[in-house]
């Protein structure tokens, strides 16, 4: 129809939105920018292995009593898990040279460090997914404002006296058609990354605490 974009004219249909498409694209790219980079940067943070296999090894070392080869674990694992641990076997290591001090204010230190090097490394892996979780809301919501604007438009084609203009009502109505689907995908990629990031950070909270138990377990257990 005249005044319409053809099948596959992307371009020509953003053009149609009005002007509330292009802000909508501008945050789908933000959601897309975003995800990688949040990607990479919990990928680093798990380190060069498995993550489960590596705690698994450290709670093995831990168990053997050779904190020395958990730490060097931790060098050849890097990343934020790792960062934590060999803060936590560290600690570990002063107090047991420390013989002024009991074995629950030991246990108690241990721990502490450990949920300090954790609270260090945990705005680092949680940066920039307040954005993505704003845009899950934003999204939709400026999607309906473009869905109303179009809306309005096409009732405003009805209310001409005389024979309504079909192509204005036709125009209005793709409009907020084109405005709701923009917003409706913009939304969805983006509480489908957030939900996939926050379960990753989850995971490694999980072995990190995981891990920081079996250092203070192993301290009490052979320091009694």
């Amino acid at each position: 129809p005249e005044g319409h974009p053809l099948p596959g004219n992307y371009q020509a249909m953003v053009y149609k939105g009005g002007f509330i498409v292009p802000i909508l694209l501008g945050m789908l790219l933000m959601v897309v920018v975003f995800s990688i980079e949040r990607f990479f940067v919990i990928s680093k943070a798990a380190g060069t292995g498995n993550v489960e296999t590596f705690v698994k090894k450290i709670q093995g070392l831990l168990t053997t009593g050779n904190i020395e080869a958990a730490v060097a674990e931790c060098d050849k694992q890097k990343g934020s898990v790792a960062n934590v641990i060999k803060s936590g076997l560290k600690k570990y290591r002063e107090v047991e040279a420390d013989s002024n001090i009991d074995i629950e204010q030991a246990s108690l230190a241990i721990q502490k460090d450990i949920e300090e090097a954790t609270a260090l490394e945990m705005p680092m892996l949680e940066q920039n997914l307040t954005i993505i979780a704003t845009l899950v809301s934003v999204g939709t919501l400026t999607g309906l404002l473009g869905t109303v604007t179009g809306m309005i438009k096409s009732f405003g084609a009805l209310a001409t006296s005389g024979a309504p203009d079909q192509a204005a009502l036709a125009n209005g109505i793709s409009e907020a058609l084109i405005n709701t689907a923009t917003g409706i995908l913009t939304s969805t990629i983006a509480i489908i990354m957030y939900n996939i990031f926050t379960s990753k950070i989850d995971k490694l909270t999980y072995s990190i605490d995981e891990a920081g138990f079996s250092i203070v377990q192993t301290y009490a257990s052979t320091h009694k």
